[in-house]
């Protein structure tokens, strides 16, 4: 069950603060506050789903592909087509999900390694 009280959550209803790159009346992106590279951009759906699985299966494709492409709108934004970068999504206890609100880190700007 989708937990309403969760960071993500809060960060979408304007409780706690947030470095917005870009938002809309569907997604949110916003700055990492512990950044594990020099760009690093998360991206969160404003549905209410706990991770990648719950995204893709419970929502519509419009939406979910309106998520993807606003996450190319952001790369673009950030500047980071031309020398590349990382989006990574974590799922579950194994996958190392910290916020059970299905989020993209988008990771740039430097040489990223393993």
């Amino acid at each position: 069950m989708y937990d309403e009280n969760n960071i993500f959550a809060k960060i979408i209803r304007g409780e706690i603060p947030c470095k917005k790159v870009f938002e809309d009346d569907a997604v949110l992106f916003f700055y990492d506050i512990s950044p594990k590279a020099k760009i690093h951009v998360l991206g969160i759906p404003k549905n209410p789903c706990i991770d990648y699985a719950d995204f893709v299966l419970n929502y519509d494709d419009q939406i979910v592909s309106n998520f993807f492409k606003k996450t190319e709108h952001v790369i673009n934004i950030l500047g980071l087509r031309k020398d590349g970068y990382r989006i990574v999504s974590n799922s579950g206890v194994n996958g190392c999900q910290e916020v059970p609100h299905f989020h993209i880190h988008i990771l740039g700007g430097e040489k990223l390694t393993l």
